[in-house]
């Protein structure tokens, strides 16, 4: 019997094949936290947390309660890894030593704008680590579904919630597609399986391209 994933699972599975062994990353809270739990067992990572981590990993054991990633979920820290200041983290991304980031994401548009830390009117702890690593890391990989609870299509023309960074996406990955952004366009590159074209036009409220490499035979 096939085992169905869930959305998430279906992101977190594809965006794992984006990393590389010996990159140092950062998971976003949520669905990005998904990501390790997919990678091939010879791409070994290193997870930097803006709190002061590197070389975060699973809890192993007893839980430490003063030891938790940048959501303040309980976290392990591997052989060889480093607690410092905030000051110092921050120093680590701001310097472009972030292979990559994967974040979660409200709205993301056309040009590579990503909004991501606030709803106007609702309580938010603050952006946390976002604006910094969107401008910081190497690599900004756009990890969420790909509509919102109501239905409507997260990937839009233009953001309309307050911005966390502008023109800094490199890849979106929804449980629908994968899309880059490429000179300022949005590029569809890849139908997740059982997705048709169609189905991602339909749900799609920004223009896109198709990638000279992609196949509409993804879609059978």
């Amino acid at each position: 019997m096939t085992e169905v994933k869930t959305a998430k699972e279906t992101i977190a599975e594809r965006v794992a094949k984006e990393l590389k062994d010996g990159d140092v990353i950062n998971l976003g809270i949520g669905l990005p936290t998904k990501v390790p739990k997919f990678l091939p067992k010879d791409v070994d990572v290193i997870i930097q947390s803006e709190n002061g981590y590197i070389g975060l990993g699973p809890v192993d054991g007893e839980e430490d309660p003063d030891l938790v990633d940048a959501g303040g979920q309980p976290a392990g820290i591997q052989p060889g890894g480093a607690m410092f200041d905030s000051a110092f983290s921050f120093e680590l991304i701001r310097g472009g030593h972030v292979d990559a980031t994967v974040l979660g994401g409200l709205e993301v548009d056309k040009h590579g704008n990503i909004a991501n830390w606030m709803v106007p009117g609702k309580m938010v702890p603050g952006m946390g680590g976002a604006m910094d690593l969107v401008t910081g890391a190497k690599k900004v990989i756009v990890a969420m579904e790909h509509c919102n609870k109501k239905g409507a299509s997260k990937i839009l023309d233009q953001c309309q919630l307050p911005l966390t960074g502008k023109a800094v996406v490199d890849m979106i990955v929804t449980e629908l597609a994968v899309f880059r952004v490429i000179d300022d366009e949005l590029v569809l590159v890849e139908l997740q399986d059982g997705v048709d074209l169609e189905t991602v036009r339909e749900k799609t409220e920004a223009y896109f391209e198709l990638h000279p490499d992609f196949k509409i035979e993804q879609t059978n």
